[in-house]
């Protein structure tokens, strides 16, 4: 019986009171009481479980200057150890140029190699790290989670309260967690929290927290600019304005004047990456040009990038993945070869060459790099791939759990995925994918309808009806559905023909016991 929408009010606001009541904490920051559903091993699993992927879906850690990673982590564990929060915090250099930095709970953080040539001190370096310690100190993107548990909830309450439909939509992977949690955008107060307690940190450690003045009004102009770089960056999860300038020049009013700046430290630990800055710039060309198909600029640009940095793996990479366009498949597979020896870790040089080996026929080759992919860093693309390397192969279980694993994309691989699923697993559990009802006429003669929610055509749907005699044993009756049902197309089949006596239609129930795939199995 369906339930009263007073009793789903009821349902939602117990589940939000449970929620609400499930756990009160501490700010370890600013000392305020507030809502802890997501307590700190849950938030330091969170940042080691998403951390990876998160870098490898940004491009990957920055490898052809160790020293300028260990820097960076040497300044934020510096900031660190005088935060209010001890967590396991780790710091890397991503590679891309977008000017970015973010931090996962549990005191993951990242700054991006575009954003250290930005940078002209230490100082600075510091007001962004301690910012994004904050970040991770104060619970920010934990409350972000706990903000979307409590949606979550009363979306469930809502879902379970009123709805009785079986077909759901498969689960969503683990890496697109990773992507929401690196694009979210925190609120102002957030934003002001971050600085202020930043800057902070930054005085304990001995910088100038007036860099963190002078870098916000740097971020400010060049938000004016509207810097497509900045604004796809930054500038997109920490907007800064005028607000935040003024609130940081109070706060650094109230802190000891003075500290320091390290520039000629910074100018030293960063000299190979301004050095070799020309490379990326024709790289960042570079792949502008293969997006516009003008494969000889981009190949030319590429050549450029590398005779100024040869030990960068992206180069190679995208040198790869034009051969790949051209068709030149044994170039392609040099190019990834030289990629990985430079980079063995990177998700996508795996990929691309597991495809280029499928081209040129070494089938087990390909399934070894594209395993080695998504072990990195998990993508519809490739489980879509495996899995059509699993049927080829008579692998039906396995082939199935790579297309269900893929198809919780909605990308158009992720659509193909569902697809090549559904073909593989309806005609075994065609139940879970057509349904049956019965319904009333206005006349209220009853009738069956079918419907057909999946992407596939089926036909020869068989149905089973079951109803109680006077005798309370329960019958069940076959029914042939004729009608071939087109994707998300339904049928109305009358009971007429099929033996059911009229006297026990008020308990009748039906369901799909069984379907075929046009065109397939």
């Amino acid at each position: 019986m369906k339930k009263e929408p007073k009793y789903q009010i009821l349902f939602l606001c117990l589940v939000c009171v449970w929620f609400l009541l499930a756990g009160c904490a501490i700010n370890p920051v600013t000392g305020e009481r507030e809502l802890g559903l997501v307590g700190q091993e849950q938030e330091i699993a969170i940042g080691n479980k998403q951390y990876a992927p998160a870098r490898q879906m940004q491009g990957g850690d920055y490898l052809a200057d160790p020293k300028v990673s260990a820097y960076v982590n040497s300044v934020g564990q510096k900031l660190a150890a005088v935060s209010d929060r001890p967590l396991p915090y780790e710091f890397k250099v991503l590679n891309n140029s977008t000017p970015n930095a973010w931090a996962l709970p549990g005191g993951k953080i990242v700054v991006n190699r575009g954003l250290l040539l930005e940078l002209h001190n230490e100082a600075e370096l510091a007001a962004v790290i301690s910012h994004e310690i904050v970040h991770a100190a104060a619970r920010h993107g934990a409350k972000s989670m706990e903000k979307g548990m409590l949606l979550q909830g009363a979306l469930l309450a809502t879902t379970l309260a009123s709805s009785g439909n079986d077909y759901a939509p498969l689960a969503v992977g683990g890496a697109q967690v990773a992507a929401s949690l690196i694009t979210q955008k925190y609120s102002r107060e957030a934003e002001l929290e971050a600085d202020y307690y930043g800057m902070h940190y930054m005085s304990r450690a001995g910088y100038d927290p007036q860099s963190a003045v002078s870098l916000q009004q740097s971020f400010v102009r060049l938000s004016e600019g509207r810097d497509a770089n900045w604004l796809a960056g930054l500038f997109a999860s920490h907007p800064p304005s005028p607000e935040r300038v003024e609130a940081n020049r109070q706060t650094a009013k109230s802190l000891p004047a003075g500290g320091d700046l390290g520039e000629k430290r910074y100018a030293e630990q960063t000299r190979h990456l301004r050095q070799t800055a020309p490379a990326y710039k024709s790289y960042d060309e570079a792949v502008l040009a293969g997006k516009k198909g003008d494969s000889l600029k981009a190949l030319a640009l590429v050549d450029s990038a590398l005779a100024i940095e040869p030990k960068e793996a992206l180069f190679y990479g995208l040198q790869g993945d034009i051969f790949f366009e051209q068709k030149n498949f044994n170039k392609a597979l040099g190019s990834y070869d030289q990629a990985i020896q430079r980079n063995a870790n990177f998700f996508q040089f795996y990929a691309q060459r597991g495809l280029t080996r499928e081209k040129l026929g070494d089938i087990q080759g390909a399934r070894q790099d594209l395993t080695r992919s998504a072990n990195l860093l998990p993508t519809a693309t490739t489980y879509k791939k495996l899995g059509d390397f699993s049927l080829a192969a008579g692998q039906q279980t396995e082939a199935k759990n790579y297309f269900k694993a893929a198809a919780s994309s909605q990308s158009e691989v992720g659509k193909e995925a569902l697809a090549s699923f559904i073909k593989l697993d309806l005609p075994e559990n065609a139940g879970s994918y057509i349904s049956a009802r019965t319904e009333r006429t206005q006349d209220e003669q009853l009738r069956i309808r079918v419907a057909n929610p999946t992407p596939l055509t089926v036909y020869n749907i068989v149905l089973k009806a079951r109803y109680l005699d006077d005798k309370g044993s329960i019958k069940e009756i076959p029914l042939q559905v004729s009608t071939i049902l087109q994707p998300k197309e339904s049928v109305i089949v009358p009971l007429d023909g099929f033996g059911v006596p009229t006297k026990y239609l008020h308990n009748l129930e039906v369901k799909v016991i069984s379907a075929q795939i046009a065109g397939g199995r």
